[in-house]
């Protein structure tokens, strides 16, 4: 991958939405023909290339530099988590060499950033609740919310925000305000989007408007489509047959006159719903394909060389045995909690909707890493990791 070629394919859509910041000030009502993507990483690459988002090099760079964040934060939070000096370091070490997160931070795409953000809100939520600081608890909220403006998936995340509530270590009052400060946080800092998109559609849009769509496409028949593909060849088509038939029902909608995203999101959902409801047994195997297609271990066959494959393939098994040991085996039995519930309720919002292995990697990855390396660390390196 050349350093000034761009080869993801939502980049050009990005470049194109923070161009249009860069240049005109605002953020445009559509960054693909049938919706308007999240804005947090166009903003970011609008900001961060000094309005040269096309200067595809800076952003790679500015993309990378938000990423390199994302191993120190992962041993933070495992020194916090386990109070093992040799456990982070390692921690940190095996996130700064896992091959998925070199491999997203070598192009423009969004997950460094939303990577970094997520963990940067855990860390101070976790810290908050420790030593209860209803700042650091508002920080937490705020960049939830900020990850939540660069993938509108973690706006399922946010009634974790009341965690400290669960916490018996302090009275409720104390708990109650650390939560009340972090919702508080995401509600603020998500509020001058909320009010441009009211400006801009008349309606309430936390995010962007691609809820509906996005919906259909994980739950129609396009999406039972996408699980019969057996190479990239197919891929490709099957991408350009959705995209037109997307621009058609979008078009249908427009001159039935529903153009409001809320219109336009009811309208995609209730033909998934009659898609499926003719196929209901169809239904249960799609949502169990889509389980499997995030929880397993290798990469898209059809997509990568065998050696990828099977070498990525290994390097998960181990890990998702070593995580299961370090669930087991780890201290403080409310952060797992926590950690396990962030596993479970990002897996089924996805599931329900649309699942893409990538999207995984942001919420599995570094829980994967914290406790599959505390588990290595305290059953086969025990003396490098006290």
């Amino acid at each position: 991958m050349g350093f000034s070629t761009v080869r993801f394919g939502d980049a050009p859509a990005y470049l194109s939405a923070a161009t249009e910041i860069a240049r005109h000030g605002r953020y445009p009502t559509s960054s693909e023909r049938f919706y308007f993507r999240a804005p947090g990483y166009p903003f970011f690459l609008a900001v961060t290339t000094f309005g040269r988002p096309d200067a595809v090099a800076l952003a790679k760079i500015a993309t990378a530099a938000a990423g390199s964040f994302v191993a120190p934060l992962i041993a933070l939070l495992s020194a916090r988590i386990f109070r093992r000096r040799g456990i982070a370091l390692a921690t940190g070490a095996a996130a700064a060499l896992h091959p998925v997160f070199l491999r997203y931070s070598a192009d423009i795409q969004s997950e460094p950033l939303f990577t970094t953000l997520l963990l940067a809100a855990a860390f101070l939520l976790l810290a908050a609740t420790d030593r209860p600081s209803t700042t650091l608890a508002l920080g937490a909220g705020v960049l939830l919310a900020l990850a939540a403006l660069t993938r509108a998936s973690a706006l399922v995340l946010f009634p974790f925000l009341a965690a400290p509530l669960f916490d018996r270590r302090y009275p409720l009052r104390a708990r109650a305000h650390l939560a009340a400060a972090g919702l508080l946080g995401f509600a603020l800092a998500l509020a001058p989007w909320i009010a441009r998109n009211a400006a801009v559609f008349g309606e309430f849009v936390p995010v962007n408007d691609a809820a509906g769509n996005t919906f259909y496409q994980g739950n129609s028949d396009w999406g039972v489509r996408f699980f019969e593909i057996e190479s990239r060849a197919e891929y490709l088509l099957w991408v350009e047959a959705l995209h037109r038939d997307m621009d058609r029902q979008t078009e249908e909608l427009r001159a039935r006159g529903l153009v409001a995203p809320s219109e336009r999101a009811r309208a995609f959902i209730a033909r998934a719903f009659a898609e499926r409801r003719a196929d209901p047994v169809g239904w249960v195997r799609l949502l169990a394909r889509k389980s499997w297609e995030w929880l397993r271990p290798y990469p898209t066959p059809w997509f990568w060389p065998p050696i990828v494959v099977v070498t990525i393939g290994s390097y998960y098994l181990v890990l998702y045995a070593l995580a299961v040991v370090g669930f087991v085996s780890a201290p403080r039995p409310g952060v797992r909690a926590f950690a396990l519930a962030v596993l479970a309720v990002s897996m089924a919002a996805h599931v329900v909707i649309l699942v893409v292995w990538r999207f995984r990697v942001p919420y599995w990855d570094p829980v994967l890493l914290l406790y599959g390396v505390f588990a290595a660390g305290g059953t086969l390196l025990p003396r490098w990791t006290r």
